[in-house]
């Protein structure tokens, strides 16, 4: 799907001209949607999150690498998940989602609709829910050095009373990396309050924290809204 422009531009361009012809601003996005071949901004909106995603996130990480992986419910930050750990299996590297959310079979729908080529058994899909940084290190000990892990999600790691604090099995899933060259990135939401009209894209202080996480631990965060992807480095 390709707009004539980045989807912030186009609410700036919404934005302006709901001020300058002080109309609505919802007719204004429709105006604009229309002129991009869409019906009204809605229809433009839900395919830019069908679309697959624009980017690679492989290319920009290094073994030992920690990233956060963030965005609102429905704005892809899944799906971009998924697409890693396959370009990681297209890359010849052993690839694993762990997913207290989904089922095996929900997880294969999507990794299907991204790419009919990678099957369950090149990428491994672990739906346990002993799911936490025991679990973690335990399965992927001796796993080859950048073998790529995506977990879902952060918030709920330490949902279970019985397993450690979210704070604690960070620091342990950190040295795993370290030590291991193995590259884990964890999805993770965003706070309600995240307010687009601020920033097209969300960033570290958007992210829901219902308990501490000590952001230091990560090397690199990628953001999603509405299409748009930022990536940057932490430490």
């Amino acid at each position: 799907m390709r707009l004539s422009a980045p989807i912030h531009s186009l609410k700036r361009r919404a934005k302006l001209m709901a001020r300058d012809e002080d109309i609505p601003l919802h007719d204004a996005l429709d105006r604009i949607a229309r002129e991009e071949g869409f019906v009204a901004w809605s229809l433009l909106s839900s395919r830019l999150m069908m679309s697959p995603p624009a980017t690679s996130l492989l290319p920009d990480l290094a073994a030992g690498d920690m990233l956060l992986l963030a965005a609102r419910p429905g704005h892809g930050k899944t799906r971009l998940g998924l697409q890693l750990l396959i370009d990681a299996v297209l890359d010849g590297r052993r690839a694993v989602f762990f997913t207290l959310e989904y089922t095996e079979h929900e997880v294969l729908d999507r990794i299907q609709s991204l790419n009919d080529q990678v099957t369950a058994r090149a990428l491994e899909i672990v739906t346990s829910n002993d799911i936490s940084a025991d679990f973690i290190t335990r399965y992927l000990s001796g796993a080859p050095r950048e073998t790529v892990a995506v977990i879902d999600y952060l918030q709920i790691l330490d949902q279970q009373r019985s397993k450690p604090a979210l704070a604690e099995q960070l620091h342990v899933l950190q040295e795993f990396a370290r030590s291991t060259g193995t590259i884990l990135a964890f999805i993770s939401q965003v706070d309600r309050s995240y307010d687009p009209e601020r920033s097209a894209v969300p960033d570290l202080t958007d992210l829901r924290l219902p308990n501490p996480v000590p952001i230091e631990v990560f090397s690199k965060a990628c953001f999603l809204n509405a299409g748009e992807i930022k990536v940057q480095r932490i430490a």
